[in-house]
């Protein structure tokens, strides 16, 4: 399915440096990290916004670099607060103008999501929340059938309900084993819930990158105060701040 050989990316100041790794189909990776660590740098990278300085990638045998249409044909893209989208359109005309970049767009598919998302497809863009704004970006990624599916932090704007319907798309999506997701998150539920691979990045580097059954083989999720789990020192590999708890990955 997607392929990365020594990918690195320079963004300003920013170095993402010598990503390698191999997700097969019907998959899905968690991509976690501290803020800054290069996620959005990453998925950039892999939707074909950002172009790669060094490396190759490669999905479904397409090189990035040689077969850059056919390889955006296969991919949809949910970016961080829903992506760039004319506002002044409405989500059905948003979905027939950008869907003409596609082959396999269904404005029946995209409508299809629409009423389970709850969308109200003669909505202006601009009067969208954030999570519908998200919402209508899911709904046009899967409205042309992508064989990889791109997700940079869409949850924290989902209620309660929509994530279970969320969840429940992503399982049902990769189910076939033809088609994969890299959920970028920093929510470690989300990671618990649905990944079967983990990419951890601290910054711009690749930390560590495993299945999540040899993922849980070999480390353990400790909770408590900051400063406790600050004495494991170089046992933690991942800590995660949340208001009322701290978490981290120890061997």
């Amino acid at each position: 399915m997607l392929k990365l050989e020594h990918v690195s990316k320079k963004i300003n100041n920013f170095l993402l440096k010598d990503i390698s790794l191999e997700l097969p189909p019907g998959h899905i990776m968690g991509l976690i990290g501290e803020n800054g660590a290069g996620k959005t740098t990453l998925i950039h990278t892999l939707s074909g916004l950002y172009t790669a300085d060094q490396g190759q990638i490669l999905l479904n045998g397409m090189k990035y670099d040689s077969s850059e249409a056919d390889v955006k044909q296969e991919i949809g893209v949910v970016l961080h607060g829903g992506g760039v989208f004319d506002r002044e359109r409405t989500l059905i005309g948003n979905g027939r103008h950008y869907g003409a970049f596609y082959r396999n767009y269904d404005e029946n598919l995209l409508l299809h999501y629409f009423t389970q998302f709850q969308l109200d497809g003669r909505k202006k863009y601009r009067q969208l929340s954030k999570g519908e704004a998200l919402k209508f970006a899911m709904a046009f990624a899967l409205s042309h059938s992508p064989r990889l599916l791109l997700l940079d932090e869409p949850t924290a704007n989902f209620d309660k309900d929509f994530r279970k319907i969320f969840f429940d798309l992503l399982r049902d999506y990769t189910a076939a084993g033809e088609n994969s997701v890299i959920l970028s998150t920093h929510i470690t539920s989300d990671i618990e819930k649905t990944a079967d691979y983990l990419l951890y990045l601290q910054s711009g580097r690749q930390l560590l990158y495993n299945d999540i059954e040899s993922i849980r083989g070999s480390y353990r999720i400790a909770a408590g105060e900051e400063y406790k789990l600050r004495l494991l020192k170089d046992k933690i590999i991942y800590l995660l701040k949340l208001p009322t708890l701290k978490m981290g990955f120890a061997p």
